[in-house]
């Protein structure tokens, strides 16, 4: 109860902030801050040699005296120790956070015979504005008769959803083994620098029975897609419906997501955030929102968050705003706020529909990462072509510092209905931390868009 009022403290805190200051000790948000973008946070997402990751934490369900199950940690790997008093106190709030996140759908747990693996994520946001990422498998020890699932969660401060993914297999396949051969494993692979983009680490790991083997971490090109998977969003929407997502995102407006399975909540929203680039959600960002913190929808602030289908009556009694609430299962919106289809420029809609359409109808041609460059490619381009020209609106002194026109940019702007958007666009705490990174550049834009 105390981690949930600490958490459900610092979104309030979160939702009072005005400005550019997004972060806080839980709030969460989102891991591709792009390149150019949030410098002081861009580089510890995307720095190669550093460690792959900081820990690995077993959570297990833990039978309290009341006969229900509480998500607690069994094991990490390394301990940290000869911490500053201020950095184990901060590391203590953390590792209690992290139970809530691995077990997000509460305590209503019995052991089972049968459980299918999933794979998702969460972020955590430390109070200086660090971020942390848990990328989790829950899965079930292998055995005989009924067992609890556990979930292993590497935290990281890389974002790279699917090469971890891939170090997560390797640890699902040790551990149907025995405990002790995760270890060495994961010491080998916390020894290596994380690879730079497009390149490979390979770790060599012993397994009893099958000898040395040669384990390949490639890492991808392009740094922005690194946390994305666009394909699980075409599967469960329509262009469509995402257009009107992605208008509602952009707006920063309250987005409610809705599905059992965890990880696909974890892939359409980070999916939806990442449309978004090179502009950077920047408020509360939950990709599966604890039970005990369901009332986050009532915040007043913009949020994102996903939430589980069994919650969804509960969700709809909570005293919230107005809010665009989707139903990833079937495919449709829930909620809206009734102006989602008036809000992107009808030509560019249209063009985005097309495109759009056209990678949803090639999703068994195309690989992973020509869909996630395809679409990304599509709504980079929307953005050129709507706000662009901001390079030519940066009146630079002679100090080297910049200071953005708003009034003539958006005046520049020949479409009416392009420029009622723009108009709402400047006001988002995205735009402004844009404009705010290219006022000290130093470097003015070239060309028009």
């Amino acid at each position: 109860a105390s981690i949930g009022n600490f958490l459900r403290r610092s979104l309030r805190r979160a939702g009072r902030r005005e400005g550019k200051d997004g972060a806080s000790a839980a709030e969460n948000t989102p891991p591709q801050v792009p390149q150019g973008k949030q410098g002081e946070q861009s580089s510890a997402f995307y720095s190669a040699g550093q460690f792959f990751f900081e820990y690995l934490v077993v959570v297990s369900l833990k039978k309290m005296p009341d006969g229900h199950y509480e998500p607690k940690i069994t094991y990490q790997f390394p301990k940290r120790e000869n911490l500053l008093k201020g950095q184990k106190e901060e590391e203590e709030r953390l590792l209690q956070a992290i139970p809530l996140f691995c077990f997000p759908d509460g305590n209503n747990w019995a052991p089972i015979t049968e459980f299918t693996s999933e794979t998702f994520s969460f972020v955590l946001t430390n109070v200086d504005g660090s971020r942390k990422i848990g990328y989790c498998r829950r899965l079930l020890p292998s055995g005989r008769g009924v067992r609890l699932p556990e979930v292993f969660c590497i935290i990281s401060c890389l974002g790279c959803f699917g090469l971890f993914s891939k170090i997560l297999d390797e640890v699902e396949k040790r551990r149907q083994i025995s405990m002790a051969v995760i270890y060495p494993f994961m010491q080998g692979l916390r020894e290596s620098p994380f690879p730079a983009p497009g390149k490979t680490v390979t770790i060599k790991s012993f397994i009893p029975e099958s000898g040395t083997e040669l384990i390949e971490l490639t890492r991808p090109v392009d740094a922005h897609l690194e946390h994305v998977e666009f394909q699980a969003l075409l599967q469960r929407l329509s262009p469509h419906l995402i257009l009107h997502i992605f208008a509602s995102a952009m707006l920063e407006r309250r987005l409610i997501f809705l599905a059992e399975e965890l990880s696909v909540l974890s892939q359409c929203i980070h999916a939806v955030a990442a449309l978004l680039y090179p502009f950077t959600w920047a408020h509360t960002y939950i990709p599966v929102v604890p039970e005990c913190l369901l009332d986050t929808v009532c915040c007043p602030a913009p949020f994102m968050v996903g939430i589980q289908m069994r919650h969804l009556e509960r969700v709809l009694e909570q005293p919230m705003e107005e809010a665009l609430i989707v139903d990833l299962c079937e495919g449709k919106i829930i909620r809206a706020v009734g102006d989602e289809e008036e809000i992107l420029p009808g030509k560019l809609q249209n063009e985005m529909l097309i495109s759009l359409n056209r990678h949803n109808n090639n999703n068994n041609e195309h690989s992973s990462e020509q869909v996630n460059t395809l679409v990304s490619e599509a709504f980079v381009q929307f953005f050129v072509r709507l706000v662009g020209h901001y390079g030519s609106h940066i009146k630079w002194g002679r100090s080297g510092s910049g200071s953005f026109q708003e009034r003539a940019f958006c005046k520049a702007i020949a479409s009416r209905s392009c420029r009622r958007l723009v108009k709402k666009f400047v006001k988002t705490n995205m735009f402004s931390l844009f404009i705010e990174e290219a006022e000290k550049s130093r470097i003015p834009q070239e060309g028009n868009g």
